[in-house]
């Protein structure tokens, strides 16, 4: 690693604390916003020019988790995926409403919620959708046994369908839009992100914008529907798929020139950018004139001349074959998989401590603690330590505003603009920073409790404590005394990304190119996964964080040396390379060794510097990884 690289990541490394705050900033969804907005607005709207408010906020609970869920994606992926969410958020409803109605005493309601966050932690495991749905089913059970409910008692749960239906309808035009499509502006983006990769070439933000790329190859990967023998498709979605084949061949050969800091002339940097405007509209770009003059630089030459053919409508030979995307129901982990059932074991047990301390504490609204451990606790949000702090500062932020706006006016009508507002903020918010969702979506409860009847004023410093208490729980029974902390996410996820690089590694060698290419797909979003829960531990405070900064370097070592394989695979198909046995079985021995460092809870003590030159085109890009990997691996 070279000095500069070293010291700035010492910095960043050496303040955990800001990595935990500071936020993204994503591009503003100003669509799934006004979807939001509406589906919130409208339900409160019936219900106040039909005296039934109480219906109201029930169908808008129901829009907002809708929203929660909602996606720019083709109706095939958007539509279940809401169902799926609102199954279980409206069976948690039904619950928890039917206990209120019953009257179940304490410890009933108690030990009912601890087998629903057992069930709803179990399901949360198996994946993003089943993580969503699983956070549901306990928030909806908590509300349902708290929340004043209408009359009769199953209209709540009832409702909430009716307010997700409204936000499915509103995103009914993607499905008719060509340009707005959402297929067409992920494959646009999957052009722009490779047009980053090149503008990066030769400098130290080659990996980031090489991550960039990756994830943008992945949203276009799920969006593509899979493909079955026998069924006819359009030729428009034959085009998209086959864009996305040659985007791949293309970021296969840009690999090469990343990893060997080979930059390209500028008017080749800027011409995907134009391939991505012609996908959406454009005109055909003109491929720029140069001549290639190493192995890196004419494979990518062939792969780019490839992607523009195939984007224009004209047959172009791609060598390369189109990995099967994922299928989106397809589970992570099985239900009751090892796993999953840790996860519901961990996930009970703080609801149980929960409930027992809302009980003992006769806590005004008994719904909130268990709610914040739902929320806190959801796996796909981050660390846990992180979401326990942000939801403090959050819940302190969203109150002082519900403050000032309940100081202002309790008026339904405006208190109805308010909640809207806030609601078309989530879908920007949750992407941003989970503090700041926490702080937008704590005042649409406050407002929602005052439009169901209650005083949302008397709920304010209740509510920090209740939070508080919630996030404090979770702190100690689901992070510092439970075993599945980073040590447990991080090694598995490098064990699982050197072992698909390895087969991936192991494919090119074999020369499969169909195989090739579902693995190299398969590699890098193993390695996006594994990098996710590095940087998750980077945000946490020690030991966590010491170990996360550990095994920071093989991470990045893996990383570059997927752009090697990839870059040897193009050389070569196009570049006119011969195999290196012997090199491939010493990278193969060296995954290996990591493999089985990372099982043995031993992260590498060397330190390899990442190239800050020019490649030597006589030498194999896999040869210098292999380099690499002895000198990691000490």
């Amino acid at each position: 690693m070279s000095a500069p690289g070293r010291s700035r990541v010492s910095s960043d490394r050496s303040t955990w604390w800001a990595l935990a705050l500071r936020p993204a900033r994503p591009p503003v969804p100003w669509r799934p916003m006004v979807r939001a907005a509406l589906g919130m607005a409208v339900p409160l709207s019936a219900g106040l020019l039909f005296g039934r408010l109480d219906l109201g906020v029930f169908a808008g609970l129901g829009a907002m988790h809708a929203t929660m869920n909602d996606r720019v994606e083709p109706l095939r992926l958007r539509a279940p995926r809401i169902a799926l969410a609102l199954t279980a958020s409206t069976t948690g409803m039904l619950i928890g409403a039917a206990l209120q109605h019953l009257g179940a005493g304490g410890l009933l309601v108690g030990i009912a919620l601890t087998l629903i966050g057992f069930a709803g932690g179990a399901l949360s495991a198996t994946g993003p959708r089943g993580s969503a749905a699983g956070m549901l089913l306990l928030v909806s059970a908590s509300l349902g046994g708290g929340m004043a409910l209408p009359h009769p008692w199953w209209a709540a749960p009832a409702m909430m369908p009716c307010g997700a239906a409204l936000v499915l309808v509103l995103g009914l035009h993607y499905r008719t839009d060509v340009r707005t499509d959402p297929r067409t502006v992920a494959l646009a983006e999957v052009y722009r992100a490779l047009g980053g990769m090149l503008a990066a070439l030769g400098t130290p933000d080659g990996p980031a914008a090489r991550r960039v790329l990756t994830a943008r190859l992945n949203q276009m990967q799920d969006l593509l529907p899979p493909t079955r023998p026998g069924r006819r498709e359009s030729e428009r979605l034959r085009w998209l798929r086959r864009s996305y084949e040659a985007a791949l061949g293309a970021t296969e050969a840009a690999a090469g020139l990343l990893w060997a800091w080979r930059p390209v002339p500028p008017e080749l940097v800027e011409f995907p950018a134009a391939l991505a405007r012609q996908i959406t509209g454009g005109p055909e770009p003109a491929y720029p004139d140069w001549q290639p003059d190493t192995p890196s630089r004419t494979a990518f030459d062939t792969a780019l001349r490839a992607a523009a053919d195939t984007v224009s409508g004209r047959w172009a030979p791609l060598d390369t074959a189109a990995p099967p995307p994922p299928d989106p129901w397809r589970l992570r982990a099985r239900l009751l998989s090892p796993g999953s059932v840790r996860y519901g074991l961990r996930v009970a047990l703080c609801v149980a401590v929960a409930e027992a301390a809302v009980n003992a504490l006769t806590l005004s609204r008994s719904y909130w603690v268990p709610l914040t451990v739902a929320f806190v606790l959801k796996p796909d949000l981050g660390s846990v330590f992180h979401r326990a702090v942000s939801r403090v500062l959050g819940t302190v932020l969203g109150i002082a505003a519900t403050a000032v706006l309940l100081a202002v006016t309790t008026e339904s009508w405006a208190l109805s603009v308010a909640v809207s507002l806030c609601v078309a903020l989530l879908p920007y918010s949750t992407a941003a920073h989970y503090g700041l969702n926490t702080a937008v979506m704590t005042p649409v409860a406050l407002i929602l409790v005052q439009l169901g009847g209650e005083s949302g004023a008397a709920e304010f410093w209740p509510r920090v404590l209740d939070t508080t208490l919630a996030s404090a729980i979770v702190l100690v029974f689901g992070y510092l005394l439970w075993p599945e902390r980073a040590p447990h996410r991080i090694e598995p996820g490098i064990v699982k990304a050197a072992a698909t690089v390895h087969e991936y590694l192991a494919a090119v060698a074999r020369v499969e190119p169909v195989a090739e290419v579902w693995l190299r797909r398969t590699a890098y979003r193993a390695l996006a996964d594994a990098r996710r829960q590095v940087d998750l531990g980077l945000a946490e405070p020690p030991p966590a964080g010491r170990l996360a900064e550990e095994w920071l370097p093989a991470t990045s070592a893996l990383e570059r040396l997927a752009g090697a394989v990839a870059a040897y695979a193009a050389q070569l198909r196009y570049g006119g390379r011969e195999p290196e046995p012997e090199v491939i079985e010493r990278v193969l021995h060296s995954l290996d060794r990591l493999t089985d460092a990372a099982r043995a809870h031993h992260p590498p003590s060397g330190r390899a510097a990442r190239p800050t030159g020019p490649h030597d085109p006589t030498r194999s890009v896999l040869a210098r990884a292999a380099d690499e990997l002895d000198v990691l691996l000490g």
